[in-house]
């Protein structure tokens, strides 16, 4: 399998020569000389950089993404990479690269290119998981970030982040600019990765059963587990993780919003894609998980529009009797480790919001019409949305297996 090289970025910063300009007359100031004429390609960058530290006996390349701290990746929040970078294995592990030493194992990485502003950044090793000390099921490492069915850990995969290395909190990392505006270097900075930290499954791939039509009332969809083996795609989930939400870890269950109901560490978002346009979501069209600057604004429930492109969502939420049964104990009380359950139930209500501030979702005065994906997040940080590339209709061309069902998308007519 090819691998990517070590750095990549969204970001590009225009090369263009020097503006040259004449002189207006004897004794006049020179213009002031920058890298481009347009003032919006005229920007500075700095880097981070600093050490990958492993203490683990999983092998494989280490894959870093860099974030912007405002827009944390799941389970946190929805955010996307704004870059990565890949560490080779042969460079990370060295001559342990055969064995099953724990390490401590380091290597240096670099991010360029690096705007002033609040990172975060995570990682994971590849693991190779067929080796003496693997994980059952075997993979062989299985990373190609240009899809989304390949782009995120699997079991036998080990989490890394750069944290706090007191309480192992994850840090936000500032790259800050001196008195004229130069972006400095970061460096020095420490990114952990640690047995503790291995994925226990593989991403929580699923099919819909249901009718994909959105009526007026209120529909149940089910999600049930999906095993794909084929080609590059390598996915067999036992099912489903969850488990009840306890943030302020005094045993027992949250209910964040007082519905009455506790809280789940598994979350489905149901979100409107563009038109015309294969798994692209409405309203970001570059997918990089900010909303575009220009784009469809929609009508509010109270009349108004904020003049800002929405995050459309459908009102949906997993339905909560299945989920407490299985984390119910034989006494009668909540089981606060996480379960593995075959099959979801989805609810969706023929309501929908715009989630561009998610802390505070604006109801629309109508569902609007057109198609929309199912994601499943877990609390482990992976994802699985439908549709997705092994779509029939996309999987050929971009040398990908075709699974029917990954073609699913919910339809408001």
């Amino acid at each position: 399998m090819s691998r990517p090289t070590p750095t990549h970025s969204r970001k590009k910063m225009a090369l263009g020569s020097l503006v040259l300009a004449s002189l207006l007359g004897l004794g006049c100031e020179p213009p002031t000389v920058v890298p481009t004429a347009d003032g919006r390609q005229n920007t500075r960058n700095a880097r981070i950089e600093g050490s990958l530290v492993v203490q683990s006996r999983a092998r494989g390349n280490a894959v870093v993404f860099l974030y912007d701290a405002d827009r944390p990746p799941p389970p946190q929040g929805t955010g996307r990479p704004i870059s990565f970078t890949v560490i080779p294995a042969e460079q990370l592990f060295g001559p342990a690269l055969g064995t099953d030493a724990p390490g401590p194992f380091t290597a240096p990485f670099t991010f360029s290119l690096v705007p002033a502003g609040r990172y975060l950044l995570r990682g994971f090793i590849d693991a190779d998981t067929c080796g003496g000390a693997a994980a059952q099921p075997c993979h062989r490492p299985d990373f190609i970030p240009w899809y989304g069915v390949t782009s995120e850990p699997n079991a036998g995969d080990v989490g890394g982040a750069a944290v706090d290395p007191t309480t192992g909190v994850p840090l936000t990392l500032e790259v800050t600019a001196d008195a004229d505006g130069q972006p400095q270097p970061l460096t020095g900075v420490s990114v952990s990765f640690s047995d503790s930290a291995r994925v226990p499954l593989d991403r929580p791939a699923f099919q819909v059963q249901g009718d994909p039509t959105m009526g007026s009332a209120m529909k149940v969809l089910r999600l049930q587990r999906l095993a794909i083996q084929d080609g590059a795609v390598d996915q067999r989930p036992p099912g489903f993780l969850v488990s009840y939400v306890d943030a302020n870890r005094d045993g027992t269950p949250d209910d964040a919003n007082a519905d009455g109901m506790p809280d789940f560490s598994l979350r489905v978002v149901v979100r409107k894609l563009a038109e015309g346009l294969h798994s692209v979501e409405e309203n970001d069209l570059n997918r990089d998980g900010v909303p575009d600057a220009t784009g469809v604004d929609y009508m509010h429930a109270d009349g108004t529009q904020d003049g800002n492109p929405d995050v459309v969502v459908l009102a949906a939420g997993l339905v909560p009797d299945p989920l407490i049964a299985a984390l119910t104990d034989e006494q009668g009380q909540p089981r606060m480790q996480p379960v593995v359950v075959q099959e979801l139930q989805l609810a969706v209500r023929p309501l929908a919001l715009d989630a561009r501030n998610p802390a505070a979702p604006a109801p629309l005065r109508e569902m609007p019409r057109g198609r929309y994906a199912v994601v499943l997040i877990q609390s482990t940080g992976q994802t699985w949305r439908v549709p997705n590339e092994l779509d029939p209709a996309v999987a050929p061309g971009v040398g990908l297996p075709s699974v029917e069902s990954q073609a699913f998308v919910l339809e408001v007519p």
